[in-house]
């Protein structure tokens, strides 16, 4: 019993990373713009976010937890709305491929949060720990009610966060008129524009609203997953997790409450080379392994495909720049 719960809980703390990216992408693609930048956007948020705690905490005799927090969450977000900024300058005001401008921007970040490593931090970047930072973000609710208890209250305050922010997406989208008008945007833009929607706003504003979320998962990735630790290898880590991020969106069908359910599951299928050999006793291949979360979302997008309902269907202009004289 105790394995299946450290299996799960560590199922849940490394699904909360995808959490994150996957609710940022997904208010993205809403307003549809395809941003294969997430890698890059969840790097400079954990790196700038990390840097930002770090020299709170270096040059404050005695931080406050309440204040290291607001930098850290503040400095993460901000850096990822910077990424999506750049994101829709590129794409939808010069109208630049938005395929290409996402890749560029994963190579940007990534080299941006290496850079930040090394020349912005003590100790040249090699290897630096957040020791109060990683306190006041991993900090546990302390209520003990045997391993039952430890599924729910076993992790640091983000992981409620991540659903909370959840949930606040899939009923701003479903629920409100200015969520409505933004999936309009991702479904036509044309229609909508022809119907008084500001199309460039909503772009600008769902991209740079999901990227600062995105960061966010970088950010719980370094001061709570990975115990306030920092590396110069840890860009890396962060961009093969925020893979998992844009499959995850796929795999939700483009719905924000699925998310929660969905990154837990990617996070049993990612720790089952771990687990599983324990509980059964049947050894398995690690590669194949990790492959599983891949595997289930191609499934997925096959099952889906066949089907052919509207709502698991990606917005109908995703991935496309809008030119207003064609309309």
């Amino acid at each position: 019993m105790a394995m299946i719960v450290g299996w799960v809980v560590m199922s849940v703390c490394f699904g909360t990373v995808i959490l994150f990216g996957a609710v940022g992408e997904t208010i993205t693609e809403k307003a549809g713009n395809l941003n294969l930048g997430t890698p890059g956007i969840m790097c400079m948020g954990g790196a700038f976010g990390f840097a930002a705690t770090c020299i709170y905490e270096t040059h404050v005799d005695k931080p406050n937890a309440f204040v290291c927090i607001l930098i850290g969450l503040t400095s993460a977000f901000i850096m990822g709305m910077v990424g999506g900024l750049i994101f829709s300058f590129l794409t939808t005001t010069l109208r630049v491929n938005q395929n290409v401008v996402g890749l560029t921007l994963t190579i940007f970040g990534v080299g941006l949060s290496k850079f930040v490593a090394q020349y912005a931090l003590p100790k040249g970047g090699v290897v630096t720990k957040v020791d109060f930072a990683n306190k006041v973000f991993s900090k546990r609710i302390p209520i003990h009610l045997g391993p039952i208890g430890d599924l729910f209250f076993s992790y640091g305050f983000m992981v409620y966060l991540a659903i909370i922010i959840a949930i606040i997406a899939t009923w701003f989208l479903n629920r409100t008129r200015t969520g409505l008008n933004l999936r309009a945007v991702g479904e036509n833009p044309g229609t909508a524009d022809a119907a008084g929607i500001n199309v460039t706003k909503y772009k600008y504003l769902a991209t740079c609203i999901g990227s600062g979320i995105t960061a966010l998962g970088g950010l719980y990735y370094v001061l709570d997953f990975n115990d306030g630790t920092w590396a110069t290898a840890d860009g890396n880590a962060i961009e093969a997790v925020a893979w998992l991020s844009v499959a995850l969106v796929i795999f939700i069908r483009w719905k924000p409450i699925n998310a929660i359910w969905g990154a837990y599951l990617f996070g049993i299928c990612y720790w089952a080379y771990n687990y599983f050999p324990k509980i059964t006793g049947i050894k398995v291949n690690t590669d194949l392994t990790m492959m599983l979360p891949y595997v289930v979302t191609i499934i997925v997008l096959i099952v889906t495909s066949i089907k052919q309902k509207k709502d698991n269907q990606a917005p109908a202009s995703l991935g496309l720049s809008y030119f207003r004289e064609d309309r």
